[in-house]
C-alpha cells in the first residue's frame, strides 16, 4: 500500500508523482505521471461512469474506483509520494459539489496530497489542447461548448443542452438533417430526399419517426447519431451542405465569443464532431478566418486526460497559469490562490467559505 508522505515545499521531493483523472459519460480514465515532468508513467480505464445521486457527482463511487486504481499504479514504484491531483469531470460545474466537498481530505487521508484541482471537463480538454496558452477551445460531440482564457479569467459559450443551445453540435446537425428529411417526406421546401432515404433507412418509415423520438430520455444521442448521415450527403447534397455550413458558423460563433481578443491567442478544435471531416471543417476553417481571425487555429495537442496531467503538474511545481473559477477551476491547498469570477462563469462575486479550500492534514 502507498505509504502517507506530507509534503512540505511547493516543488515537494525530486521524485514527486502526480495523478490526472477524467471522469467522462463514458467511464473514468486516471493516469500516473511524473510531478516534474509530467511524463505518464502508466494509465488505467474504466468503462464504469461515476454514478449521480441526489448530491450530485457519487464522491463515495469515485473514491472506489480511483483509490485502488491509484494503489496499483504506484505500488510498482516504490515510496515515491504523491504531491498533486488533478481531476476533470463532466457536471463538476453543476453536480461536483460532493466532490468538492470529500475528496480534498480523502486523497490527504489516502496519500498526504496538499495540492488538488477540481475542473469542469471543458478546463482539462482546454488544459489538453493548448497547455497554458490564451485562447479557446471549442470541444464538440454531441453537444458543444467553446471555453476561452485570455489567463485572467474564463469565458464560456454555448453547452447550454440541445434543447436552448448546443449549435452547430452533432445533436443539432442530425436535428437539421432529420427536419429536412420530414420536409422532404411531406414536399415541403427545403426537403432533403437524400436524407430522407438515409433517415428512413437509419429509424425506420419516416411517419414513424416522432413516435420513435420523443419518448426516449437519450433524444440528444440519437439525434447526434443522424449527423454523419448529414456528413455523408454533403458532397452530393446541398440542402446537407448547407446544414453543415450553418453549423460551421455557430460553431465558429461560439469560438469568437469565447476567444480573448488580441495577437498570441490559438484556436483548437476538440471532440468527436470534427472527425467527420471536410464537409464539415473546410466550411468551420472559412468561418474562423472570419470572425476570429487574430487567433491562430491550431490541432489540439493532447486530451482531456492528457489535460489532467498538465494541470497536476503545474500545480506540484508551483507552474500553474490557468486561472481559478469558482465552477470551472476550483484549488484546494494552504497556498493555493482564492477564486474570483470569470465574465459569463461565476456570475458575480464568490461567496464561498474559502476555509472549505484547506486541505486536512493527513493522520
Amino acid at each position: 500500500m502507498t505509504p502517507v508522505v506530507s509534503v512540505a515545499s511547493v516543488n515537494g521531493p525530486s521524485d514527486a508523482l502526480v495523478v490526472g483523472v477524467d471522469s467522462g459519460g463514458s467511464g473514468l480514465r486516471i493516469a500516473l505521471a511524473e510531478a516534474a515532468s509530467g511524463a505518464v508513467l502508466d494509465t488505467r480505464a474504466s468503462r464504469e461512469p461515476v454514478r449521480t445521486g441526489p448530491g450530485g457527482i457519487s464522491a463515495r463511487h469515485f473514491l472506489d474506483q480511483v483509490l485502488p486504481t491509484v494503489r496499483a499504479l504506484t505500488e510498482p514504484h516504490g515510496p515515491r509520494p504523491v504531491v498533486a491531483v488533478a481531476v476533470g469531470a463532466a457536471g463538476m460545474a453543476t453536480l461536483g459539489d460532493e466532490l468538492r466537498a470529500e475528496l480534498p481530505g480523502a486523497f490527504a487521508e489516502a496519500w498526504g496530497v496538499r495540492r488538488l484541482a477540481l475542473a469542469a471537463d471543458a478546463v482539462t480538454a482546454y488544459a489538453g489542447a493548448l497547455g497554458q496558452r490564451p485562447g479557446a477551445v471549442v470541444a464538440g460531440g454531441t453537444g458543444m461548448i467553446a471555453l476561452g482564457t485570455d489567463l485572467t479569467s474564463w469565458r464560456r459559450a454555448d453547452g447550454w443542452g440541445h434543447l436552448l443551445g448546443d449549435c452547430g453540435s452533432g445533436a443539432w446537425i442530425g436535428r437539421a438533417g432529420l427536419e429536412a428529411a420530414m420536409r422532404a417526406y411531406d414536399g415541403r421546401r427545403g426537403g432533403s430526399a437524400a436524407l430522407l432515404v438515409r433517415a428512413e433507412k437509419l429509424f425506420g418509415p419516416a411517419a414513424g419517426l416522432p413516435g420513435a423520438l420523443y419518448p426516449r430520455t437519450d433524444r440528444p444521442a440519437v439525434l447526434a447519431s443522424f449527423a454523419p448521415e448529414v456528413g455523408l450527403c454533403a458532397a452530393e447534397d446541398p440542402v446537407a451542405a448547407d446544414i453543415l455550413t450553418r453549423a460551421a458558423r455557430h460553431i465558429a460563433e461560439a469560438a469568437e465569443a469565447a476567444c480573448p481578443a488580441g495577437p498570441g491567442a490559438r484556436v483548437a478544435l476538440t471532440g468527436g464532431l470534427f472527425k467527420m471531416g471536410d464537409p464539415l471543417l473546410v466550411p468551420l476553417r472559412a468561418a474562423l478566418g472570419e470572425l476570429v481571425p487574430h487567433a491562430e487555429a491550431v490541432g489540439p495537442a493532447g486530451d482531456p486526460l492528457a489535460g489532467a496531467v498538465a494541470l497536476a503538474a503545474a500545480l506540484a511545481t508551483g507552474a500553474l497559469r490557468l486561472p481559478e473559477d469558482p465552477a470551472l477551476l476550483r484549488l484546494f491547498g494552504e497556498d493555493a490562490p482564492r477564486a474570483a469570477s470569470s465574465a459569463q462563469v461565476g456570475g458575480g462575486a464568490s461567496t464561498r467559505d474559502e476555509s472549505a479550500d484547506r486541505i486536512p492534514d493527513a493522520p
